[in-house]
């Protein structure tokens, strides 16, 4: 019997465009229920799938911090997220919870 032979999904090489990273943002600030890192973490494969030095460099920070801040191990400052979400040609908005 032959071995299975598998390889690691990385979503990033998934997201080519604006509308896919928005719909993948939106999805998973839905799961997040509230779990800054889970939604940093989802920026940061934004990031990846955009180029993490032209993310970086657009959104005023280097690329070491950058990585750190999405790592997903830690949530990043509001004002971070405000940075990257803009480099990324992405917008925040709200709506009520419960219509």
């Amino acid at each position: 019997m032959s071995k299975t032979k598998t390889t690691r999904y990385d979503v990033a090489e998934h997201l080519r465009t604006p509308k896919e990273m928005a719909a993948y943002l939106e999805a998973c600030i839905e799961e997040a229920h509230g779990d800054a890192a889970f939604i940093a973490k989802a920026l940061g494969d934004i990031a990846r799938a955009k180029g993490m030095t032209k993310v970086a460099r657009d959104a005023g920070l280097s690329r070491e911090s950058l990585y750190k801040a999405l790592s997903g191990e830690r949530s990043p400052e509001f004002d971070t997220v405000l940075k990257v979400l803009d480099a990324l040609g992405l917008k925040l908005h709200a709506e009520p919870a419960h219509a």
